[in-house]
């Protein structure tokens, strides 16, 4: 068990400590603990096979026993009694804004409540907001969360769909009885997310395919089983739909089952107006339903069954019913970015602000991955709880980055580490470091991280007016939306899409999973526009450069091209295209 994984069960551990009630400075010390862990430069595994968590600072021989027993057994009996001593409901309520551990015991205490359900009843009839230390303001609040979870409660990430579907499909694919097989549906077309996973098979044998899709590890239970299709839990709570067919079949069903329901719709409407019937059979020459399979029109791809409609073929991931048929009939579908094209990153974080790596780690990450740039944003001043940096650390770390630049150069590697700042959007639109400071750096990436519940016209002044800052590269994360978590705060975006296109500043496409922010479907506007692209994972470790694919496929969905994003191009180009904002400004 690793570093990240044990810090998060002992911060779990002191979330639950605080909902019983205990001793605060035994709750502390959980807390205390995982961060010292997550700031251990040696693997957590080779300090416990040496007997050295000691070493470990402010970590005491009952926690150093307990450490020892998660990395070395993967569980930790005291957590699993802890758990199950505490209603699941009161834990539940730790995810709504506004309830921290002191106010759900309060809640318990003083209201008997031990689930959502209670206390969405509590909040109205009012019982909530009568409470010390609440309101109704709070008690609006956990309504609003409460509405919130029930609408996404059956939804999942981008991200956890794609690992729990890559290993199914990968079994599948091994089996010798399977001709093709796909993802299929929201996945496929890289949707941000997803409420099931579908796949799609071909076979001549399909009681044998859904044999092994039932039994496979990894799967908690089978909800239906047919002959040809079949459901299942998996971990992690994601449904997994499959559906056998033949091969004959297989380019028809997974058009079908890939969707969307809108492409679906008028896909089917054009097979109608050429005298053909289109459905997840087959294209048939008849405008009735129909199987017969003399009347089929054969197609081996799904290439094919589009170019018989006299379109283009049209990627999954544009497939929304959003101007790609249009673009299809007049063969101008483009060449859509590819996740390879990438370069690096314009906004990451190091352990100099709350990111988990040095300088030095970041570095070799990058080298290591055949990347020719990465950018060190940490954080600003301003994010306190980030550990953000003032101006005196900022000016070390620049030192610092440019020293090791001319390291990694002696030592012929090749990435290169970029200065950087997110730099926090202040009221009014001012920045968080003055402009002098600013211009010392490589890149600026500007962003909001305070102040959300303002309205639509002060948030979208901010972000006009840091745009129109000649120091300012891009926008970070702009609407500041978590997926499932938090909805995007209120802005114009046309409006601020329109300034960046007029100031040439870029727009960030923030490729954490909870982000996709800018939002796919406002890229057509800011392409539109001549506005930027700059794809970036927002990585605070260095396992979440893998992100970068999954930004890639979430610009596919905007109809974006490498030429639409700043960071596909090369170091040499990329260093003129920074100067080219500052230039442009008189800066």
């Amino acid at each position: 068990m690793d570093k990240e994984t044990v810090a998060g069960i002992l911060n779990d551990i002191g979330r639950l400590l605080e909902l019983k009630g205990e001793n605060p400075f035994k709750t502390r010390a959980y807390g205390n603990a995982a961060r010292a862990i997550e700031a251990i430069s040696e693997p957590l595994e080779k300090l416990a096979a040496e007997d050295r968590l000691g070493e470990i600072k402010g970590v005491g021989e009952g926690l150093q026993k307990k450490i020892h027993e998660l990395v070395t057994t993967g569980r930790l009996a005291y957590y699993e009694e802890l758990k199950a001593s505490i209603p699941p409901g009161l834990v539940a309520m730790l995810d709504l804004p506004g309830l921290g551990p002191k106010k759900v015991k309060a809640l318990h205490d003083r209201l008997a409540v031990e689930t959502i359900e209670q206390l969405d009843a509590a909040c109205r009839a009012g019982s909530v907001a009568a409470l010390d230390g609440f309101g109704d303001k709070t008690q609006a609040r956990i309504l609003e969360g409460i509405a919130f979870r029930r609408q996404y409660a059956t939804r999942h990430l981008l991200s956890d769909a794609l690992a729990a579907a890559e290993p199914v499909l990968e079994t599948l694919r091994a089996h010798p009885e399977v001709i093709r097989a796909s993802a299929a549906g929201s996945v496929r077309r890289h949707k941000e997310v997803i409420g099931d996973i579908d796949f799609l098979v071909s076979s001549k044998q399909p009681a044998e395919i859904i044999e092994l899709f039932t039994t496979q590890p990894g799967v908690l239970n089978v909800i239906a089983k047919g002959e040809t299709k079949a459901s299942v839990h998996l971990e992690g709570g994601l449904q997994a739909d499959l559906r056998v067919v033949s091969d004959a079949e297989y380019p028809f069903a997974l058009m079908y089952f890939t969707g969307s329901k809108e492409h679906n719709i008028a896909m089917r409407q054009r097979a109608i107006q050429r005298g053909l019937r289109l459905n997840e059979y087959g294209l048939f020459r008849s405008t009735e339903e129909t199987r017969d399979p003399k009347l089929l029109v054969a197609c081996k791809t799904e290439e094919e069954v589009f170019e018989k409609l006299g379109l283009a073929y049209i990627p999954p991931e544009l497939r929304e019913d959003h101007g790609e048929f249009e673009a299809a009939e007049q063969r101008r579908i483009p060449r859509l970015i590819e996740w390879t094209d990438l370069r690096g990153s314009l906004h990451n974080h190091s352990d100099w602000s709350d990111g988990r790596e040095s300088l030095e780690e970041v570095a070799g990450m990058a080298d290591d991955l055949g990347l020719d740039y990465w950018a060190i944003t940490d954080h600003s001043r301003s994010s306190f709880v980030a550990n953000g940096l003032d101006a005196a650390r900022l000016r070390r770390q620049i030192k610092a980055v440019r020293d090791l630049n001319r390291r990694l150069a002696d030592e012929g590697r090749n990435a290169r580490l970029l200065t950087g700042s997110e730099v926090d959007i202040l009221g009014g639109g001012r920045l968080d470091f003055e402009d002098g400071l600013l211009g010392e750096l490589d890149v600026v990436v500007a962003s909001l991280h305070q102040g959300f519940s303002q309205d639509e016209a002060e948030n979208t002044r901010r972000l006009v007016q840091a745009a129109q800052n000649p120091f300012v590269h891009m926008l970070g994360h702009p609407t500041g939306r978590l997926l499932l978590e938090r909805e995007p705060y209120k802005i114009d975006v046309h409006a601020v899409i329109d300034t960046c296109a007029a100031t040439g500043t870029w727009i960030e496409l923030n490729c954490n999973p909870y982000r996709f922010d800018l939002d796919w479907r406002h890229w057509p506007y800011a392409k539109s526009k001549g506005v930027k692209c700059v794809i970036n994972p927002d990585a605070h470790r260095s396992n979440q450069a893998g992100f970068l694919r999954l930004g890639a496929g979430i610009a596919r969905k905007g109809w974006l091209t490498r030429a639409d994003v700043v960071n596909t191009l090369p170091l040499p180009k990329l260093l003129e295209a920074l100067k080219a904002k500052r230039a442009r400004a008189g800066a």
